[in-house]
Parts: structure tokens; C-alpha cells; sequence
């Protein structure tokens, strides 16, 4: 399994938007396409002095399940336009890292 780890950051009132668009339209959106190795999307947010930071944690399969998602560049970052207007900066590149054990106790 391999994650895919990006961070954006909005300003407080534009926080509830930019996660109902997360919610509503975007990963929605990822996963009707229907991309062969894509397993789950992960939001994690946290709020900071004057802005709220968010995270998101794609689980692929394998690396060709990410390139077939994001393209060769694949440590590019997919922002739609409509996210870009809500987030106030963003990272220009996604993070990947291979899981190599989970525990439960």
C-alpha cells in the first residue's frame, strides 16, 4: 500500500466550505473513476491561530494505481479550481510513502 499525503490551509470562515466541497464533490468525484487500486481518502483538519489546516491521505494499491490517478508527475498536486478558491495556500506537491506494517493492540 502506498499513501498520498497533501496539505492545504483555508481561513477560518472558509473552512465549512472547503470540507463540504471535500465531502460533497470532490472525492465523490475521485472515486467514480473508478481507478483500479484506489482504496480509501482520509480528512484529517485541525484548526490553527488564524487558519485551518487540512490533510488528505489517499490509500492506493500499488504506484501504477497512483500514476493512473495523477499522471507521470505524480508528485503533483490535484487541486480542482474550485478548491483553489477556498484554500488560502496549499502544497504544489504531494508526499508518497509505501505502508510498511500497521498494528492494532
Amino acid at each position: 500500500m502506498v499513501a498520498r499525503i497533501w496539505h492545504g490551509w483555508t481561513k477560518p470562515e472558509n473552512a465549512e466550505n472547503y470540507k463540504r466541497l471535500l465531502e460533497e464533490v470532490i472525492f465523490p468525484g475521485i472515486a467514480a473513476k473508478n481507478i483500479q487500486g484506489y482504496k480509501k481518502i482520509e480528512l484529517l483538519c485541525r484548526p490553527l491561530d488564524n487558519e485551518v489546516a487540512f490533510i488528505t491521505i489517499m490509500w492506493f494499491e500499488s504506484w501504477d494505481a497512483i500514476k493512473t490517478f495523477a499522471g507521470e508527475n505524480y508528485s503533483q498536486a490535484y487541486v480542482p479550481q474550485e478548491a483553489r478558491e477556498l484554500l488560502s495556500r496549499f502544497d504544489t506537491e504531494a508526499q508518497h510513502y509505501e505502508m510498511i506494517t500497521t498494528l492494532s493492540y
